[in-house]
C-alpha cells in the first residue's frame, strides 16, 4: 500500500481493460487517478468508481489532446505520471472479425501439421490506408501527442514517469496484423529516444509490451486463445493485474533507476535480452 502515495496519474484509454486495471492499483496505491477515454460517459464511470477524475479525448486528435490537458491543467497542478494506454486492435466494428480469426486458426493448425500451407491471410495487401492511419494514428500519434503535452507539466516539475504501452507483437512480430506490430514497434522506439532526451530533468520513460492478456481486445480470438496458451511457457493467458502490477512498479520510486526500458510480461510466450 501507499506506493504511489500523493501522485497524480494519467492514464489514458482507461475506462475498461487493461487501462483500468492500471487505474484500480494506482488508485489503491494512493495516486489521484485520472481516466481518459473516448467516451465521457466510461471515462467517469470508473473515475467515479476509484474516487478520481475523469477527461475525455480522442487521443489520435492532437487539438483534442490540447484540450485535455488544459482540463488536467483546471484539475491538479501537477501530473506525477503519464501511462499511454489507449489502443485498438484494429478489429473493432469490422463484421469480418470472425471470419479473420478463423483464417488464423487455420494457417497455424496447417502449420502444426506439417502439411503444406494453403490458407493465406495477405493482412498488410487487405489493409486499407485509412486502416493503417487510423492504427498508427491512435498507438504513435497518441502516444506522442500525449506525451507532448505531459511533458509541459512535468518539465517544470524537474520530475515525472512516463510509461508506455506496447507489446509483444512491436518485440516479436505475427502475421495478420502487420499495421498493429509496426505501431507498437514504434512505440518502443519512441520510449528509448524519449528517454535519453528528458533523463536530464529526472523524467524517466519505460515501456510495458504485455504478451496475450485476457481483455475485451483479445475476446474475439476465440479458439486461437487455446493455441496460445498452448505456445506458452505458463500454460496461461495473462490477466490484467499482471500488467497494472507492472505499472504500479514503473510508476514508483522502487523503479527510479529504470529508464528506457521493456518489461513484457508475457508468460515466456517470447523471451528476449
Amino acid at each position: 500500500m501507499d506506493r504511489l502515495k500523493d501522485k497524480v496519474a494519467l492514464i489514458t484509454g482507461a475506462a475498461r481493460g487493461l487501462g483500468a486495471a492500471i487505474a484500480q492499483r494506482f488508485a489503491e496505491e494512493g495516486a489521484r487517478v485520472i481516466i481518459n477515454d473516448q467516451s465521457a460517459p466510461a471515462a467517469a464511470a470508473t473515475a467515479a468508481r476509484l474516487g478520481g477524475a475523469s477527461v475525455a479525448a480522442d487521443v489520435s486528435d492532437s487539438v483534442a489532446v490540447t484540450a485535455m490537458f488544459e482540463e488536467v491543467a483546471r484539475l491538479t497542478p501537477r501530473l506525477d505520471v503519464l501511462v499511454n494506454n489507449a489502443g485498438i486492435s484494429g478489429l473493432e466494428g469490422r463484421n469480418d472479425a470472425d471470419q479473420i480469426i478463423a483464417l488464423r486458426l487455420r494457417q497455424a493448425e496447417e502449420i502444426a501439421g506439417g502439411g503444406p500451407v494453403s490458407t493465406f491471410l495477405d493482412g498488410t495487401v487487405n489493409t486499407t490506408d485509412a486502416g493503417w492511419r487510423r492504427m498508427l494514428g491512435v498507438h504513435v500519434d497518441g502516444t506522442f501527442y500525449c506525451t507532448r503535452e505531459a511533458l509541459k507539466i512535468m518539465n517544470r516539475q524537474m520530475s515525472g514517469a512516463i510509461i508506455n504501452m506496447a507489446s509483444v507483437m512491436g518485440t516479436f512480430g505475427r502475421p495478420g496484423n502487420v499495421a498493429y506490430s509496426t505501431a507498437k514497434a514504434a512505440i518502443l522506439g519512441f520510449t528509448r529516444a524519449l528517454a535519453h532526451e528528458v533523463a536530464v530533468r529526472n523524467i524517466r520513460v519505460n515501456s510495458i509490451a504485455p504478451g496475450w492478456i485476457h481483455t475485451d481486445m483479445t475476446a474475439p480470438l476465440g479458439a486461437l486463445r487455446e493455441r496460445i496458451a498452448a505456445q506458452t511457457p505458463l500454460q496461461r493467458l495473462g490477466d490484467p493485474d499482471d500488467i497494472a502490477w507492472a505499472a504500479v512498479y514503473l510508476a514508483s520510486e522502487e523503479a527510479k533507476y529504470m529508464t528506457g526500458q521493456v518489461i513484457s510480461p508475457n508468460g515466456g510466450w517470447y523471451m528476449s535480452q
